[in-house]
């Protein structure tokens, strides 16, 4: 019996939102890529930093719900990157950089349907939460060189200075949360 769990999330840049769940407990499996774009290929990054295909960068992460709960993966998801931006995190711009839960199981999508409607009633955000929710249309993972690019380049810039507060936040918001 398959107890896990699988969700695609975009969060911005797939390396932020990757470099976050890699240190959470009970995430048995990451995978960055590309997901709901109007192509039937696998698309190249390349193809998808010129925003014709209309893909999203995600991850795509399976959990064991014993450990944590979709509730909580999501909790963490819109802690960790700002979902009131519309194609965009930060300096980084484009409908590939927008804000996204994509499920497979439609409990799932009423579940972060109703996470964000509690999230804006709380009114944290100061500003309208633009998060897509719908199901998976497709899913391509990433070139191999973008696969745990922070956990294999914490010194570069953008992994510094973008995703280290990230992780930091994480690790303050969610000790509970973390692998021992």
């Amino acid at each position: 019996m398959n107890t896990q769990e699988t969700i695609t999330l975009a969060g911005g840049c797939f390396w932020c939102t990757e470099a976050v769940f890699e240190e959470v407990r009970g995430v048995t499996r990451l995978t960055s890529g590309y997901a709901n774009g109007q192509v039937r290929h696998a698309p190249s990054y390349e193809e998808v930093c010129s925003g014709t295909t209309g893909c999203a960068e995600v991850i795509q992460l399976q959990f064991d719900p014993a450990q944590i709960s979709l509730r909580q993966v999501l909790e963490i998801f819109f802690a960790t990157h700002d979902p009131t931006q519309l194609n965009r995190q930060g300096n980084d711009v484009g409908t590939q950089y927008r804000s996204g839960v994509y499920y497979g199981d439609p409990a799932q999508g009423e579940l972060a349907r109703a996470l964000v409607q509690e999230l804006a009633a709380e009114g944290g955000f100061g500003a309208p939460i633009v998060t897509e929710i719908e199901p998976l249309a497709q899913f391509w993972p990433a070139e191999g060189y973008h696969q745990r690019y922070y956990s294999s380049h914490p010194q570069q810039g953008y992994c510094a200075y973008v995703i280290s507060p990230k992780v930091q936040k994480l690790r303050k918001t969610f000790a509970q949360h973390l692998k021992a």
